[in-house]
């Protein structure tokens, strides 16, 4: 049997709760590319209160995603909320904070557990994303009511719905181009 090199420390109970050496670091390749997309370059559009359209910005982490799938994908949304977070989230209350950023993003990991389908699991995880942005929105920006509701569906479908569609594509490319799984 071949040593791991992802688990470099052998078989010991400790060990196999660590990250591999190899996935920890394209995880960090993709949440540097993602701040780059979405927080240093200029957005397509900025909504006064949060969100906003990109230039593929989830693309680097839904890549992600679908290559390492659920649990990797999951850690790695969650740590580009809170970094998202701390360059100028719209922090009103902690609870809020953490709805709209480390858990809506970790809610993107959805889309690993559709690797054989990765369009839908671009719909799932941006879906998500959108609940978590949606509960955040009546709970703490419109209140809890029908029009409260709509409100909140239309201010984070609106930057949500070109957000898919721009990542869809370009997700869609990559597959194309056989790009997904490349160096794995």
């Amino acid at each position: 049997m071949e040593p791991d090199p992802d688990n470099a420390g052998g078989g010991n109970k400790l060990n196999q709760t660590k990250f591999p050496t190899k996935i920890l670091a394209e995880l960090s390749v993709i949440v540097s590319l993602s701040i780059i997309l979405k927080d240093v370059l200029p957005p397509i559009y900025r909504l006064p209160q949060g969100g906003s359209i990109t230039i593929a910005g989830l693309v680097p982490l839904l890549w992600f995603i679908l290559r390492r799938g659920f649990k990797y994908g999951t850690i790695a949304g969650f740590i580009y909320g809170l970094v998202h977070m701390s360059l100028g989230g719209y922090v009103m209350n902690p609870v809020q904070g953490i709805l709209d950023y480390p858990l809506a993003y970790a809610a993107l990991g959805l889309t690993g557990l559709f690797k054989k389908h990765p369009l839908i699991g671009v719909s799932v995880g941006i879906l998500g994303r959108f609940i978590c942005s949606f509960l955040s929105g009546i709970i703490f920006f419109t209140g809890i009511s029908l029009e409260g509701a709509i409100a909140s569906a239309l201010y984070n479908g609106t930057y949500l719905i070109f957000e898919f569609v721009i990542s869809t594509i370009v997700i869609q490319l990559l597959i194309k181009r056989k790009l997904i799984n490349i160096y794995m």
